[in-house]
């Protein structure tokens, strides 16, 4: 049985879920969803930083697995 097929989409489901949770910490950064930040006690710069490397980082990943190229030999 091979499991590189199922690794693949575990993975990109994965990095899709993580670009959507990261994305929305950046649409509360931008102050496009209403969300109050400052009750949670986290510098704003804080979270935009950690929302955006997270969103970069995972659209990365994303883009990787689906250019990624099936080589079965």
């Amino acid at each position: 049985m091979d499991s590189q097929p199922n690794k693949r989409t575990v993975f990109i489901l994965a990095s899709g879920i993580d670009a959507i949770i990261s994305g929305i910490i950046l649409l509360i950064y931008f102050g496009l969803l209403p969300v109050d930040i400052s009750s949670w006690g986290i510098p704003r710069w804080a979270l935009g930083l950690v929302g955006g490397v997270w969103f970069v980082g995972s659209i990365a990943v994303l883009a990787y697995f689906l250019t990624k190229t099936d080589v079965s030999e």
